[in-house]
């Protein structure tokens, strides 16, 4: 079965085919680490954590090779660490650790490799160098820029030309630069900031060439495919086009380009002045990380994703549902390890049709209900486990998915009850059982007894 995923540089959905099945290669540009990261930033990260695991799948764990940079040298990196007093390395390891934590609580794998920019300059410096002899950039007051007037492809991705990129005022316009669409690969540090050497004298890098370096030292060139969200089409994407071609004599820089759509917040777009930014490290205290996965999975990746409180409330009924139906089937010696079944892969293979795929979930689910007898039941969850594996899904046991969502005055209440009618329960006393039970029920809670009395509890039965 062959992935096909749209491709934002040839504008259709292409059939993948890696340069080298053995050696599958992909980079999603990552976090520049000054703050936490917001719940739009949290998007590319678990659609491309999906891809991942999908290649993983098809290739091979260890034939796929996925780089998610970090960006810990920035304006605003440097400004925090002069606000604060400290280097900027004190901004950047505190909240690169709180990045990955938060990731990994919305069920995304770490990456293979996710390289520094600050430990990587060397190859920035010789990129740019290489660069300059080729004709392609040029110093100019303390600066290095790529001019992209010497590069006849620049604009593809976007499809803007230069004239509608200058008209856009998406670009510095400043006295040393031949064009007005130049941008910057090396720049002067400001008083304060961090400094390393050059030929061009004392400064750091520009954003853009972070990244084709890093992608070259990690990856090596081409790579297989470069995703990222649909904001860093131009000028971020671009430009790393330009670079690494123009550094390469024109060589192919990377096969597939992957954009994801952008995510607001009730309809707008999220801003600190609207005051609507939801932190994922606030979320993840709020609702559980699978049901924020499956928020952000909820529409197609290159489809707008509203953010709303009713869509995460949505999405944990949804899992409480699976959840549930595994609970329900329970588990024993019969249980199978499962295969994901096709239907998943046809959906995953069409360009991440996750919409599809979650309703294949919930058609698995129907299949475990509706077993026969317990060996088909155990096949049949099995599968279901297999398939909610892959999309990152059902990882969790079913009775601790619901009674972690309980908050200790009510896991206290209902633990008493449960006490209470294991007494009753003893002593014979059944109308008394029966009202403890039924107390339980009220308050939203199934009883379930085992051969050896309560076995566990959950929330009431959510049918299918």
């Amino acid at each position: 079965m062959t992935l096909a995923i749209y491709d934002t540089l040839a504008r259709e959905k292409r059939a993948f085919v890696p340069a080298d099945p053995k050696r599958v290669t992909l980079y999603v540009c990552g976090p520049t680490v000054y703050n936490y990261a917001h719940i739009g930033n949290a998007r590319p990260v678990v659609v491309f954590d999906l891809l991942f695991r999908l290649l993983r799948e098809t290739y091979g764990a260890r034939a796929v090779l996925y780089g998610r940079n970090i960006t810990d040298v920035d304006d605003k990196i440097n400004q925090a660490a002069i606000d604060q007093g400290v280097d900027i390395s004190a901004i950047t390891e505190k909240f690169a650790a709180i990045y990955n934590e938060d990731m990994a609580a919305l069920g995304a794998l770490a990456p293979t490799f996710q390289p520094r920019a600050t430990a990587h300059i060397g190859e920035m410096v010789d990129m740019i160098g290489q660069l300059i002899e080729a004709g392609h950039a040029y110093p100019a007051d303390g600066h290095v820029l790529f001019d992209t007037a010497s590069f006849a492809d620049y604009g593809q991705l976007s499809g803007r030309t230069l004239d509608d990129m200058i008209a856009g005022a998406r670009v510095e316009v400043a006295t040393y630069k031949r064009n007005p669409a130049d941008f910057v690969l090396w720049k002067p540090s400001k008083p304060g900031e961090p400094v390393w050497e050059s030929p061009w004298g004392e400064g750091r890098p520009g954003w853009h060439i972070e990244c084709s370096a890093m992608i070259e030292k990690v990856l090596g060139l081409p790579i297989d495919i470069h995703g990222g969200g649909h904001d860093l089409i131009f000028p971020h994407h671009e430009n790393e086009i330009a670079q690494s071609r123009c550094a390469h004599g024109g060589a192919p820089f990377a096969h597939y380009w992957m954009h994801n759509g952008f995510l607001t917040m009730d309809t707008e777009k999220m801003s600190k002045s609207l005051g609507n930014v939801r932190l994922v490290h606030d979320l993840i205290k709020e609702a559980p990380g699978e049901a924020l996965r499956w928020a952000l999975l909820s529409a197609h990746y290159r489809a707008p994703l509203d953010w709303t409180g009713d869509l995460i409330q949505q999405s944990k009924k949804s899992l409480d549902r699976l959840y549930g139906v595994l609970q329900r089937a329970g588990s024993g010696e019969l249980d199978t390890e499962g295969e994901v079944p096709d239907t998943i892969f046809a959906a995953l293979n069409d360009d991440l049709a996750t919409p599809r795929a979650m309703a294949e979930l919930f058609a698995l689910a129907k299949e475990v209900e509706n077993a026969p007898n317990k060996g088909a039941r155990a096949v049949a969850r099995g599968r279901l486990i297999a398939a909610g594996r892959l999309m990152g899904f059902l990882q969790a046991d079913p009775n601790a998915w619901f009674e972690g969502q309980v908050d200790e005055a009510t896991r206290k209440r209902v633990e008493s009850l449960i006490t209470a009618r294991a007494d009753a329960r003893a002593a014979k006393d059944w109308a008394e059982a029966d009202r403890i039970r039924a107390d339980l029920t009220e308050l939203g809670f199934d009883i379930l007894d085992g051969p050896g009395g309560t076995a566990s509890w959950r929330f009431r039965d959510i049918s299918l």
